[in-house]
């Protein structure tokens, strides 16, 4: 399963989030909405004005859920 991080640098629960990746040792990639003006829209598009943005597949949530990033594993 592709795992995608949407960030923004100095973002509190962006880095709760990949630290909590990282402790299960799930792989994923971090895309910065800041500066990826594409990334940008499909975060709102998606609905959400927060991020972190985590899309898992077919499932996508936003801010700090480790309730979430436990089912992952």
């Amino acid at each position: 399963m592709n795992i995608t991080v949407y960030s923004k640098p100095a973002c509190v629960q962006c880095t709760a989030t990949t630290r909590a990746l990282d402790r299960q040792g799930i792989e994923y990639d971090i895309v910065d909405v800041s500066a990826d003006a594409a990334a940008f829209d499909l975060v709102q598009g998606l609905g959400y004005r927060q991020v972190p943005v985590v899309i898992a597949g077919e499932q996508h949530w936003a801010g700090f859920r480790p309730d979430m990033i436990s089912s992952l594993s």
